[in-house]
Protein backbone atom coordinates (compact mmCIF):
# COMPACT_ATOMS: atom_id res chain seq x y z
CA UNK A 1 0.00 0.00 0.00
CA UNK A 2 1.36 3.36 -0.94
CA UNK A 3 1.24 5.96 1.80
CA UNK A 4 -0.25 9.35 1.10
CA UNK A 5 2.01 12.39 0.99
CA UNK A 6 -0.04 14.53 3.40
CA UNK A 7 -1.59 13.68 6.74
CA UNK A 8 -3.67 15.61 9.22
CA UNK A 9 -1.71 14.07 12.11
CA UNK A 10 0.70 11.21 12.89
CA UNK A 11 -2.19 9.03 14.08
CA UNK A 12 -3.67 9.14 10.59
CA UNK A 13 -0.32 7.95 9.18
CA UNK A 14 -0.06 5.02 11.60
CA UNK A 15 -3.70 4.12 10.95
CA UNK A 16 -2.91 3.84 7.24
CA UNK A 17 0.14 1.68 8.02
CA UNK A 18 -1.83 -0.93 10.00
CA UNK A 19 -5.30 -0.56 8.54
CA UNK A 20 -7.18 -3.52 7.22
CA UNK A 21 -8.53 -6.77 8.53
CA UNK A 22 -5.29 -8.71 8.75
CA UNK A 23 -2.37 -6.50 9.82
CA UNK A 24 -3.33 -6.15 13.50
CA UNK A 25 -4.10 -9.90 13.63
CA UNK A 26 -0.70 -10.75 12.12
CA UNK A 27 1.06 -8.46 14.59
CA UNK A 28 -0.93 -9.97 17.48
CA UNK A 29 0.05 -13.51 16.41
CA UNK A 30 3.73 -12.54 16.13
CA UNK A 31 3.70 -11.59 19.83
CA UNK A 32 4.14 -15.32 20.44
CA UNK A 33 7.51 -15.28 18.67
CA UNK A 34 9.13 -15.77 15.30
CA UNK A 35 7.34 -18.15 12.98
CA UNK A 36 7.12 -19.37 9.40
CA UNK A 37 4.70 -18.25 6.72
CA UNK A 38 2.99 -21.66 6.77
CA UNK A 39 2.51 -21.56 10.56
CA UNK A 40 1.13 -18.01 10.38
CA UNK A 41 -1.32 -19.13 7.71
CA UNK A 42 -2.47 -22.06 9.87
CA UNK A 43 -2.81 -19.89 12.97
CA UNK A 44 -4.81 -17.08 11.34
CA UNK A 45 -8.16 -18.48 10.37
CA UNK A 46 -9.49 -17.26 7.03
CA UNK A 47 -6.35 -15.63 5.61
CA UNK A 48 -4.98 -16.81 2.28
CA UNK A 49 -1.27 -17.29 1.62
CA UNK A 50 -1.38 -14.53 -1.00
CA UNK A 51 -3.01 -12.05 1.38
CA UNK A 52 -0.66 -13.03 4.21
CA UNK A 53 2.39 -12.50 1.98
CA UNK A 54 1.13 -9.09 0.84
CA UNK A 55 0.35 -7.94 4.38
CA UNK A 56 3.70 -9.18 5.71
CA UNK A 57 5.52 -7.31 2.95
CA UNK A 58 3.77 -4.07 3.89
CA UNK A 59 4.44 -4.61 7.59
CA UNK A 60 8.11 -5.21 6.75
CA UNK A 61 8.22 -2.09 4.55
CA UNK A 62 6.92 -0.04 7.49
CA UNK A 63 9.40 -1.58 9.93
CA UNK A 64 6.96 -3.50 12.14
CA UNK A 65 8.02 -6.99 11.04
CA UNK A 66 11.39 -8.48 10.20
CA UNK A 67 12.31 -11.56 8.21
CA UNK A 68 15.15 -14.00 8.79
CA UNK A 69 16.22 -16.52 6.15
CA UNK A 70 18.17 -19.58 7.24
CA UNK A 71 20.63 -21.29 4.93
CA UNK A 72 20.22 -24.90 3.96
CA UNK A 73 17.68 -27.11 2.35
CA UNK A 74 14.79 -26.83 2.60
CA UNK A 75 14.87 -23.05 2.75
CA UNK A 76 13.52 -21.78 6.07
CA UNK A 77 12.18 -18.27 6.66
CA UNK A 78 10.82 -16.79 9.87
CA UNK A 79 8.92 -13.57 10.49
CA UNK A 80 9.15 -11.66 13.76
CA UNK A 81 8.22 -8.36 15.40
CA UNK A 82 11.03 -5.82 15.17
CA UNK A 83 12.53 -4.64 18.45
CA UNK A 84 11.63 -1.00 17.88
CA UNK A 85 8.45 -0.34 15.91
CA UNK A 86 7.07 -3.88 16.06
CA UNK A 87 7.23 -4.09 19.84
CA UNK A 88 5.84 -0.56 20.22
CA UNK A 89 2.90 -1.43 17.97
CA UNK A 90 2.34 -4.60 20.01
CA UNK A 91 1.91 -2.45 23.13
CA UNK A 92 -0.75 -0.40 21.34
CA UNK A 93 -2.52 -3.56 20.15
CA UNK A 94 -2.51 -4.93 23.71
CA UNK A 95 -4.40 -1.83 24.82
CA UNK A 96 -6.90 -2.29 21.98
CA UNK A 97 -7.30 -5.95 23.01
CA UNK A 98 -8.08 -4.94 26.61
CA UNK A 99 -10.68 -2.43 25.42
CA UNK A 100 -12.29 -5.15 23.28
CA UNK A 101 -12.40 -7.55 26.23
CA UNK A 102 -13.94 -4.90 28.46
CA UNK A 103 -16.58 -4.03 25.86
CA UNK A 104 -17.49 -7.68 25.32
CA UNK A 105 -17.83 -8.28 29.06
CA UNK A 106 -20.02 -5.22 29.52
CA UNK A 107 -22.29 -6.28 26.64
CA UNK A 108 -22.93 -9.88 27.66
CA UNK A 109 -20.41 -11.43 25.29
CA UNK A 110 -18.22 -13.12 27.91
CA UNK A 111 -19.20 -16.55 26.58
CA UNK A 112 -17.69 -15.59 23.21
CA UNK A 113 -14.43 -14.71 24.97
CA UNK A 114 -14.34 -18.05 26.75
CA UNK A 115 -15.25 -19.94 23.55
CA UNK A 116 -12.33 -18.28 21.74
CA UNK A 117 -9.95 -19.05 24.57
CA UNK A 118 -9.57 -15.45 25.70
CA UNK A 119 -9.45 -15.29 29.46
CA UNK A 120 -11.53 -12.32 30.58
CA UNK A 121 -9.57 -9.99 32.84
Amino acid sequence: MKLREEYTCPLELVHDMIRGKWKPIILWRLRLGATSLAKLERDIEGITQKMLSEQLKELMDYGFVGKKTYEGYPLRVEYFLTEDMGMQMLEAIKIIQRIGIQYMKEHGMECDLIEKGVVPE
